[in-house]
Formats: C-alpha cells, sequence, structure tokens
C-alpha cells in the first residue's frame, strides 16, 4: 500500500461541498485577525515574559520574542501561500497530504492534535491561577483541593480550569460565529490591558534594570543530563543562563507565546474569501502580537531587576513592585479574560484538525459529523474538549508546555517544505498569494525551526517521539485501511 499517496487539491477543495461535511462561510478577514490575536495573545505576554528574563534571558527577553516572531513569520509565508492555495480545514495536516503523502499527513495531523489538546489544557491551568489570584484579591480564597492537579500542593482536582473548558466547548458547539464575536470582546479587552502595560510602565521604567542587557553566561547545573537542550548535550556545552545560550534557550520557551497563529489557517472553510482573508489573517495577527510582545517585555523588564521577575504574574506584580497594586488588579482582569479567548481558538482548531483527518476516513467517520442546526463538528468538539478538560483537571502540565512546541515547529518545518514541492508539482495551480523569494523563504523557514527545536530539552524529544510511535500504530492499525484515497484508488484499479 503506498504510503505516499496524495490527495489531489481539487479533490480536497471538492470535499469541503459534501451534503454532511459543509461548515458555514462566517468569517471575514477580520474575524481571522482577531482569532489570529485572540490565540497569541495570552500565556506568552501573561506568564512567559518574567519565567524567561529571571531565568534564561535576562533583559534581552525582547530579543527572544522578536526572534521567535521571525522564525513564525518565515513559516507563515509558507502557510499563507497554502491556505489561499488549498482553502480546506486541518491546516497543516490537509497541507501534507497534497503534497507529502498520506502518511506524512497523518504524522503531522497527529502532531496537531498533541499540540492544540496540550496548549489548550497549558493555558486553561494558566488561567485557572489568574482567576483564584483575582478572587483573592475579592476576599474569597479558594481551597487548594479544587486549585492544584494531584500530588501538587495539597491539590486534587483543578475544578476552574475543567469549568473553563466545558464552557468553552459549549461555545464552539454553538457556531464558529458565536465563538468569533465573544473572541472579539475578549481580544478588546486585553489588547486593552497590554496597551496599558506599555503605556502605564514607561513612567516606572529604570535604565539601571537594564544593565547588562544581555547578562554574562552563568552555569546552571539544575539543568542536566535530558532536562539540557539537545544543542547543548549534541556539542557537550555547560547548560547555562543568560548569554547569547540563554537567549537561544530563552527562544524555545517563548516560541510557545506565537502558537496558534497557524490555527486561523485551520477555519479555512469557514472563511467568506479564503484566497484573501487567510493571507491577512496569518500575517496580520503575527506581526501585530510581535509588537505588543517586543514592547512589553521590554517594559516589563525595565519596571524591575529581571532577578526579581515573578514567575505566576509577571506584569501584574510589577506594577505591584512600583507601588500601584490598582493597575495589578486591572492586568489580572485582563489575564482572566484574555486567556479564556486562547483556549477557545485551540479548541477550535484542534476540533478541525480531527474533523479533517475523519472525513478523508483516517479517523472514524463520526467524528466529522455536522450538527444540523449550528453546521458545527460537534461530536469532535465535545469529545476533545472532555479530553482536555481531564488533562487541565488532573494533570500538572509545566513541562508540557516544550512538547507542545516541538509539535508546533515540527508541522512549520513540514509547511515550509510542503511549498517547495507544490511549487515544482503543481505549478498551474492559481495561488492568490504567493510566498515571496522561493526557495529562499522555505529554507530558510526550515533551518529557523530546526535551530529551535535543537534548542528544546532532550526529554522533549523522547516524548515527541513517543507520541510519534503511537500515532503511526494507529495509521497502521485503522487509518490506512480506511482511507478514502486508498479505497477510491482500489475500486479504481478494480474497475
Amino acid at each position: 500500500m503506498n504510503l505516499l499517496r496524495t490527495k489531489s487539491v481539487e479533490q480536497s477543495i471538492k470535499d469541503t461541498e459534501e451534503p454532511g461535511h459543509r461548515l458555514r462561510r462566517d468569517l471575514s478577514a477580520l474575524d481571522l485577525v482577531v482569532f489570529g490575536i485572540g490565540v497569541i495573545v495570552g500565556t506568552g505576554i501573561f506568564v512567559l515574559t518574567g519565567q524567561v528574563a529571571k531565568d534564561k534571558a535576562g533583559p534581552a527577553v525582547a530579543l527572544s520574542f522578536i526572534f521567535a516572531a521571525v522564525v513564525c513569520a518565515l513559516a507563515a509565508l509558507c502557510y499563507a501561500e497554502f491556505a489561499s492555495t488549498v482553502p480546506v480545514a486541518g491546516s497543516a495536516y490537509t497541507f501534507s497530504y497534497a503534497t507529502l503523502g498520506e502518511f506524512p499527513a497523518w504524522i503531522i495531523g497527529w502532531d496537531l492534535i498533541l499540540e492544540l489538546a496540550l496548549g489548550a489544557a497549558v493555558v486553561s491551568v494558566g488561567w485557572s491561577g489568574y482567576f483564584a489570584s483575582l478572587l483573592d484579591s475579592a476576599g474569597l480564597h479558594l481551597p487548594a483541593a479544587i486549585l492544584n492537579p494531584p500530588g501538587s500542593h495539597g491539590g486534587v482536582v483543578n475544578v476552574p480550569a475543567i469549568a473553563l473548558v466545558l464552557v468553552v466547548t459549549g461555545l464552539l458547539v454553538l457556531g464558529v460565529k458565536i465563538s468569533s464575536r465573544v473572541n472579539a470582546v475578549v481580544v478588546v479587552v486585553k489588547v486593552s490591558v497590554v496597551l496599558l502595560v506599555i503605556v502605564a510602565g514607561l513612567f516606572f521604567v529604570k535604565g539601571e534594570n537594564y544593565h547588562p542587557f544581555i547578562p554574562p553566561s552563568e552555569p546552571n547545573p539544575s539543568v542536566k543530563g535530558a532536562a539540557a537542550p539537545l544543542m547543548q548535550v549534541i556539542f557537550g556545552i555547560t547548560p547555562v543562563s543568560y548569554g547569547w545560550l540563554g537567549i537561544f534557550a530563552a527562544i524555545a520557551i517563548v516560541f510557545f507565546a506565537y502558537i496558534g497563529f497557524d490555527i486561523v489557517a485551520t477555519a479555512a472553510e469557514e472563511a467568506r474569501r479564503p484566497q484573501r482573508d487567510l493571507p491577512i489573517g496569518l500575517i496580520g495577527s503575527l506581526v501585530i502580537t510581535a509588537l505588543l510582545y517586543a514592547a512589553v517585555s521590554t517594559v516589563v523588564a525595565g519596571m524591575q531587576n529581571y532577578k526579581k521577575l515573578s514567575d505566576a504574574a509577571p506584569l501584574a506584580d510589577a506594577f505591584k513592585a512600583v507601588g500601584h497594586s490598582a493597575f495589578a488588579t486591572i492586568i489580572d482582569v485582563g489575564a482572566v479574560v484574555g486567556l479564556i479567548a486562547v483556549v477557545l481558538i485551540l479548541l477550535l482548531g484542534q476540533s478541525r484538525v480531527f474533523f479533517a483527518m475523519s472525513r478523508d476516513g483516517l479517523l472514524p467517520p463520526w467524528l466529522s459529523v455536522i450538527h444540523p442546526r449550528f453546521g458545527t463538528p460537534w461530536l469532535s468538539t465535545v469529545i476533545m474538549g472532555g479530553i482536555v478538560a481531564v488533562l487541565a483537571g488532573f494533570i500538572p502540565l509545566a513541562k508540557l508546555a516544550e512538547l507542545v512546541n516541538i509539535g508546533t515547529l515540527f508541522a512549520f518545518l513540514l509547511v515550509s517544505v510542503g511549498v517547495l514541492i507544490l511549487r515544482r508539482t503543481r505549478p498551474d495551480l492559481p495561488r492568490a498569494f504567493r510566498t515571496p523569494l522561493v526557495p529562499v523563504i522555505p529554507i530558510l523557514s526550515v533551518l529557523g525551526c530546526l535551530f529551535v527545536m535543537i534548542n528544546l530539552p532532550l526529554e522533549t524529544w523522547y516524548r515527541f517521539l513517543a507520541w510519534m510511535a503511537i500515532g503511526s500504530i494507529i495509521y497502521f492499525a485503522y487509518g490506512r485501511h480506511h482511507s478514502r484515497v486508498g479505497l477510491a484508488a482500489a475500486a479504481s484499479g478494480r474497475s
């Protein structure tokens, strides 16, 4: 059986018009930009800024955000060409099916399931912490037993995280337009809070907090063995914090801040004019958020010495440190509201990948059933919402953010390679958006992704390979025998 059989672009587009598998085209270019901003402006700004400045990069954390954005921008240019040429749900999975073949497409789809499910769970847990902090400020104290997973600070189950996931899942079942309206309101709130941090924070910046901007490298004996970055293991470098190696290590972490811009591509079938709107949504959301991240991280590093920044709530705690708790409360509210949108859009992308894989026969067909009233893939949405709720409620997920990153980078890498392949194999396809400077941009994108990947810990690579092995078993046990492309080829051969 041919593991590299491809599904033609024409067939992928034709499948979107099948009765029972047709999604509603309700999203405009503005909706897509807002979706992108909604998912990107979240954990990176509200949590990671302080963690990576304190432990990895120092005041130069802004450089880590910028370098990570450059890698994402190179991939975004490749995504934009694919999304405008193959405007079909599934994002990198669908693109890979049209270029690299069925088994690579399955692997990338399986990878996206990991990325989006774990991403949603991690953000839900982060939201729960901000929610509890906000309640504490109001004099309402939730017991640790319902705030933490088993074995963590006396926890039994993270109830707020579970409740958030279930509410968001319900919204997604009701329809993508309702979800986009909720997201738009949330984005306005959190972008306003981010701008407040930038403008108000400038008044409390102290020049001495930027000195030295790139602190000298320090040995980090706590990072050893499988926890050390792959690059440092390969070259026998002693793990360090700060310096340029610290900045590079920080890139691999803050990359998590940008995951989700590719979710704009998963909504391709729900865009009104996908050939025009998808490139705008992808590139527009990334540019806006990269500028916000660079500005916020620079301001916060100037407000407080990088070694004193908070791991859990760096923005709010920086304002508390300069004696302005009122600003801190506003930031807590913005984080609580803002992270809702991140969970919503990650779950949206997750359900669309499931939907696309099911429609192709690689997963059971009932996962692609469309709700007759709401026009959404409701079964896959409910199932994945339940799984993510369990992950968020019962499993400590701090280490798994790195696993989300490696999955995202792998997807970016394959899409970049796919652009080169499709340019050669199907030069006749109409392309509303063309990646500039081909093959330079795709090659730089591949190299950039590989560079960030080798800065991830060795243990992350072990977990990633284990997940890929499980996916391969499922494909050979079910997917290859039920593939619609394979069954059609077999039928054609018999006839």
